[in-house]
């Protein structure tokens, strides 16, 4: 569980990329321990060859003083080269034969590399020649033979020392490293975190608003920028609040209101049923301002309900759907002269819910009346579509006066955008909801004094 968070993660790639550190250190200095030493061989075997060859010849030497100098340096033979000529200066009794050789004049990093990975490779005691340059005194062409063993023991030795180093490095780098990621950034995320949790728990609550304190320029500015949006978000639920609260009075007024309407309706039916001429005359027009303010009660009831449900999308037959608009609305509003035509290929589908669309329509297809009513003349009501693409437009299109200005600024606004008097503006928001929960969009394609378009863009199946 620990490596699933931050610091543990921190951690763990801290001790990986020091211990690559290290081995990328290890290889090449194991390498170099191994040609100091074979150097350091060769000094020896030139130094004890050059002892014994300084004797002069009058003299005895010792028998065994070869064999202590070749033990003390750990060589078998000692091979100098002396004015062009190579002259074994040294030798065991019955040297063995070479099993492999080395020679350190011209070698690189990578050949001492190879050399000693092999070296480690190797469980023999193998016997290996080693030919170079001495370092010190006379410096000359040197060759010696030597069992491999003691080399190795000694890179075992120094590749130990090197481990337990490296251990000790990565371990207090790691810890170094981890205290100082602690501190300087986990620390200050968690704090970040822990002040989103604290404000999703009770968002209501001005106390628990970060307060920037990092002197961190990136996670001052997340800081920041999360007070910002905790002080933003206060504000609009404490609007969203009120908001519901106006909303359930205006709702509770708004059905008192309709009541109250409904039965001053009633009084104005019999009213106009009066013999005065007078009477006859004014009723009608109270009974139409009566029922406008009736229809705009139950509007103002239906938009405040609950949201509206998920659309069940299917392929949906777009000619029958619209055929159906056409007759439901071509009842009210054929004898006032205004015709309601349909232009929709029979083989156009969308990915609609049926219903919800239907209600789109209808809604488009009766204000497109009413606006051509309230011109005073006949006119007619369009409904086209074609498919786009991936899409599919349908518009709506009328021949009556055009929007008005101030209906135009407040489109899509609820009890702004009306475009006829005692208009709530209502139905284009509802509809608009409606369609945008399907994935299209509801847009005022063009509107002037030769008519209006609105146009509902919906997906292909």
């Amino acid at each position: 569980m620990f490596l699933n968070t931050l610091s543990g993660r921190i951690l763990g790639l801290v001790i990986l990329f020091v211990v690559i550190a290290e081995v990328l250190i290890f290889v090449p200095a194991v390498a170099r321990f191994r040609e100091s030493y074979l150097q350091h061989r060769l000094d020896l075997g030139q130094l004890a060859a050059l002892a014994l060859l300084a004797t002069p010849p009058d003299q005895d030497v010792a028998p065994n003083l070869q064999s202590e100098l070749l033990a003390t340096a750990d060589l078998l033979t000692v091979t100098l080269q002396r004015a062009e000529v190579r002259e074994l200066a040294m030798s065991v009794e019955n040297p063995p034969m070479v099993e492999a050789s080395y020679d350190l004049r011209d070698a690189g990093l990578v050949e001492l590399i190879r050399g000693g990975a092999r070296v480690f490779l190797s469980s023999d005691n193998r016997v290996i020649s080693v030919k170079g340059y001495t370092q010190q005194g006379l410096k000359g062409e040197v060759q010696v033979t030597m069992y491999e063993a003691p080399l190795r023991e000694q890179m075992i030795a120094y590749g130990l020392r090197i481990l337990y180093l490296s251990l000790v490095t990565s371990a207090g780098v790691a810890a170094l490293l981890f205290y100082a990621v602690q501190w300087l950034i986990v620390r200050p995320i968690k704090r970040v975190a822990d002040s989103m949790i604290a404000y999703r728990d009770a968002p209501e609550d001005a106390t628990r608003v970060i307060a920037p304190k990092s002197r961190v320029r990136e996670l001052r500015q997340a800081e920041t920028a999360l007070r910002d949006l905790q002080v933003q978000l206060a504000a609009a639920l404490r609007q969203k609040e009120r908001l519901a609260a106006l909303g359930g009075a205006v709702a509770k007024i708004s059905h008192d209101l309709r009541n109250l309407l409904t039965t001053a309706q009633l009084l104005a039916d019999r009213i106009e049923a009066s013999a005065d001429p007078a009477v006859g005359r004014t009723a009608p027009k109270l009974v139409h301002s009566l029922s406008r303010a009736i229809a705009l009660c139950e509007r103002t009831l239906a938009f405040g309900k609950a949201e509206e449900p998920p659309p069940v999308l299917a392929a949906v037959p777009l000619a029958p759907l619209v055929c159906e608009v056409v007759e439901s609305e071509s009842e009210g509003v054929a004898q006032k002269g205004i015709a309601i035509l349909a232009d929709i290929p029979a083989a156009l589908r969308v990915r609609a819910d049926a219903d919800q669309l239907f209600r789109v329509l209808s809604n488009l297809v009766r204000n497109a009346g009413q606006a051509i009513e309230t011109s005073g003349r006949p006119g007619t009501v369009t409904v086209s579509a074609r498919a786009a693409g991936a899409w599919c437009e349908v518009s709506v299109a009328d021949t009556g006066p055009g929007l008005p200005a101030k209906a135009r600024e407040n489109l899509f606004q609820p009890f702004r955008g009306g475009a006829r008097q005692g208009g709530s503006g209502l139905g284009l928001v509802i509809a608009a909801e409606l369609v945008k929960g399907h994935g299209g969009a509801l847009t005022l394609a063009e509107t002037g004094p030769a008519g209006t378009v609105f146009r509902v863009t919906l997906p292909m199946p």
